[in-house]
């Protein structure tokens, strides 16, 4: 009967640390849409996308050298903000690149040699809107999943208490 009662306090001290650790997530969750969704971080988001498309499109230009070229623009801004807008400069100049890539078929940076051999071809056959259309799309639902899978690993490596590192020995 002890036993019995103690597999019951164990079941149930489980059950409230689940759903301890979901309302966790819900708030946290709450809290970086309330966070982002602030409209000078809007702004500042959709200014970093175009920003980064316009300077994207130059070809040779990767997006490691468009965050290097605007990072001062950051300098006067939050924290939390200039994440928000190097996020956007990134995303940008990632879809950038593919417009000269389907259009031109001239691959700014590895990542869209892919595109240039398919996107152009459709361009050839009078589809470039289709093209750059999916092409966005794509990557809208790529970014959407890695940040999905993100916000759900991430939280896992960060509770105390759990090894979540090697141990580095001498």
């Amino acid at each position: 009967m002890a036993q019995q009662n103690a597999m019951h306090i164990d079941k149930a001290a489980d059950a409230g640390a689940e759903e301890a650790a979901l309302m966790e997530l819900i708030s946290n969750l709450a809290l970086g849409f309330s966070v982002s969704l602030h409209p000078i971080n809007l702004f500042f988001g959709f200014a970093g996308v175009a920003l980064g498309v316009i300077i994207g499109i130059l070809p040779g230009l990767g997006s490691a050298a468009t965050i290097a070229l605007l990072l001062p623009i950051t300098y006067f801004l939050d924290t939390t903000t200039a994440v928000i807008m190097l996020a956007g400069i990134w995303y940008g100049s990632m879809y950038g690149g593919s417009i000269t890539s389907i259009l031109l078929r001239v691959p700014g940076e590895a990542a869209s040699v892919m595109v240039a051999i398919d996107g152009h071809e459709l361009t050839k056959q009078g589809r470039a809107g289709a093209a750059l259309g999916m092409s966005i799309f794509s990557a809208f639902i790529a970014g959407m999943v890695g940040l999905l899978g993100l916000g759900l690993v991430a939280p896992s490596g960060t509770r105390p208490g759990r090894a979540n590192a090697r141990r580095i020995r001498p």
